[in-house]
Order: structure tokens, then sequence, then C-alpha cells
């Protein structure tokens, strides 16, 4: 909890100096613009993406395999948009990063061991209908 809360305010605090040094570098409403144009872009990436993933989760249910991979990949894609609507240059290149496939390819193994990990330990609660 405690590298939560240290997480919750350090990241505004280290963007707000890449902002800030962004406007001295290139200059005030050019700033502005960038942080405009990446939080219009993480709204088009949302809707496209986020489209493109549910219709891979369709596919693979409709298939008979296990959306795992659909899901991770609609997640991700998800968390790379909402960080791109973020105001901020740190959040818009980790948005950007998880907007690459090879990117989110190279985060799944990690991510299917901590699910493993939470789901040994109890921490995870699966839902069935």
């Amino acid at each position: 909890m405690k590298k939560f809360l240290l997480l919750l305010i350090a990241i505004p605090f280290i963007e707000l100096i890449f902002v800030m040094l962004c406007g001295k570098m290139i200059g005030l409403l050019p700033t502005l613009l960038l942080i405009l144009f990446t939080g219009i872009l993480g709204v088009y990436m949302a809707k496209t993406r986020g489209l493109k993933a549910f219709e891979q989760l369709q596919k693979s249910i409709k298939n008979g395999q296990a959306p795992g991979d659909a899901i991770i990949d609609g997640v991700l894609t998800l968390i790379g948009a909402i960080l791109l609507v973020l105001p901020g240059f740190v959040s818009d290149i980790l948005g950007l990063l998880l907007m690459l496939p090879f990117v989110r390819k190279m985060a799944k193994p990690g991510i299917y061991f901590w699910l493993r990990k939470k789901m040994k330990s109890k921490q995870t609660i699966l839902m069935q209908r």
C-alpha cells in the first residue's frame, strides 16, 4: 500500500516536471497542443483498438478457444489508451508503448505469471455465470 501511495504522489510530480521542461524547450502553445493531440489520439485508439480487441475476443470464443490472450490484449490496449488521454508525456510514452503489439506480447508472460500467483494464493476470485 505504501508503494501505491508513493506512486500516486510521484507520478504527477514527474509528469509536471516533464511538461514544464517541454514547455521551456518548445514553448507553451506547442506543449499544450501536443498534450491535446495525444488526448485525442488516446480516445481514437481506445475506440478503434477496443473494438478490434472485442472482435478478437468474440472470434476466440466462437472458435472454442480460451479468450485469455484476447482479454489481455484488450485490457493492455485500454490501459494504453487511458494513459494517452491523461495529460503528461511520461504517461503518453507508456500508453504508446502499450499500443504496440510486440510490447503487449512481451508483457503477457509476466501478466500470466502474476495471475497464476494471485490465483494460487487465493487472492483472485473468478466468477462464472
